[in-house]
């Protein structure tokens, strides 16, 4: 294949997907701003190894795999160096905002208490509507544990949003 082909074959692959490996990199973070550099850092990786990816028997699953494995670094990074500023400066953990928050903050919230395996099973099945066998190509897992691992992040969801909330989440009734 010429490289004008395959850089118009990863130009279509570009504008299909990268919207949506945006949308999963917020929902796995929580930050927006974060969301298309780590989309796009992801797409230049892919880039980098469009012979190989291209080839792969799910394209899509395997980006999707890519972008958790930047958000999961993100996160874990941005979590050593909270750490290292709060033993800096000794400071207090922030205060919960109050009950009258609005709603997507509360799911924001409570998604950041899942462990990461937990929130990204979710974020992929509920929120991007991913099938149990396309979410654990995109995390590399088995399908026994995207079952278990959904089954538990929304029974935690259940408990820190409650029944009500958890079900208008998933758009199913628990």
């Amino acid at each position: 294949m010429l490289l004008d082909d395959a850089s118009a074959e990863f130009h279509d692959f570009f504008e299909r997907h990268h919207a949506e490996l945006a949308r999963l990199a917020h929902m796995l973070t929580g930050e927006a701003d974060a969301a298309d550099d780590l989309a796009a850092d992801a797409l230049v990786a892919l880039w980098h190894r469009w012979d190989r990816v291209r080839e792969a028997a799910h394209p899509v699953a395997y980006a999707r795999g890519v972008v958790a494995n930047m958000a999961r670094a993100r996160i874990r990074a941005l979590t050593r160096e909270r750490r290292r500023v709060t033993l800096f400066w000794a400071r207090v953990p922030e205060r919960v905002e109050d009950t009258d928050v609005a709603a997507v903050m509360d799911v924001r919230r409570a998604l950041d208490r899942l462990p990461f395996r937990k929130r990204a099973c979710v974020v992929l099945r509920h929120a991007l509507d991913l099938s149990e066998k396309d979410t654990a190509l995109a995390l590399g897992v088995s399908v026994g544990t995207v079952k278990s691992q959904t089954s538990k992040g929304t029974a935690e969801l259940q408990r820190l949003l409650g029944a009500r909330a958890t079900e208008e989440l998933t758009g199913r009734r628990i």
